[in-house]
């Protein structure tokens, strides 16, 4: 049986019918070829008439760790693009310049669905509720861990010179303050280390979405 939302968009919009074709996927790396077999615009019954395994096309786990922005509609952005575009896990981190304190998942995951079908994937991100940076930074194991940093008084590195493809990594953005001094040098005992995406200033959602981007720019021209 399909979700409430689901039937209505299945029935009601595209109009479809007893016997029309239509695809599922579950969020966990499958896609159905399905038949609908009831029409109903609450409660659409359908018959699974084949699985076939769909994995993700990069071949690394990629988890964003970034502080929530001030105004909502930008994180629901972030979160959006950043499904679109390809990440595993989305780590809404707390910090102490941190604008927003609080954050609410319900509706970023609706996003993340909608995103996921969208972008014709299969397998949804997992968010994580809003994590002290503490707690993130002692819960990371990829092997490479860059933090992206705008103050110049720790030596950065460019992050497209220095990822390396192919391999687990975790993106770290931190609010529109900046981290603290002591923040970082948190993430430096923590294995992180500090990254630019450029020489432009860029606001917290579009540097997480140009770190991310650079990593499976970098993974494509490095396809075995």
């Amino acid at each position: 049986m399909l979700p409430e939302s689901d039937s209505k968009h299945a029935v009601r919009v595209l109009r479809m019918i007893e016997g029309d074709p239509l695809e599922m996927v579950d969020g966990k790396g499958y896609r159905y070829r399905c038949k609908l077999i009831e029409a109903h615009p609450k409660r659409a019954m359908v018959e699974i008439l084949e699985r076939v395994a769909e994995p993700l096309i990069w071949p690394n786990r990629i988890t964003l760790a970034v502080a929530p922005t001030k105004l909502m509609d930008r994180m629901e952005w972030l979160v959006e693009k950043a499904t679109e575009i390809g990440v595993n896990d989305i780590v809404p981190v707390l910090c102490q310049r941190s604008e927003r304190r609080e954050l609410k998942l319900d509706r970023l995951e609706k996003i993340v669905v909608s995103a996921m079908k969208q972008s014709l994937k299969s397998t949804l991100p997992i968010i994580y509720p809003l994590t002290p940076l503490p707690r993130f930074l002692n819960s990371v194991t990829a092997p490479q861990r860059y933090v992206g940093y705008c103050s110049d008084e720790v030596e950065r590195r460019l992050l497209a010179k220095t990822y390396v493809p192919r391999q687990d990594v975790a993106l770290l953005i931190g609010p529109e303050g900046d981290f603290t001094p002591q923040e970082v040098e948190m993430c430096l005992a923590s294995g992180f280390t500090p990254v630019t995406m450029g020489d432009n200033r860029l606001r917290t959602e579009t540097a997480a979405l140009v770190a991310i981007d650079t990593c499976h720019i970098i993974n494509q021209f490095t396809q075995e």
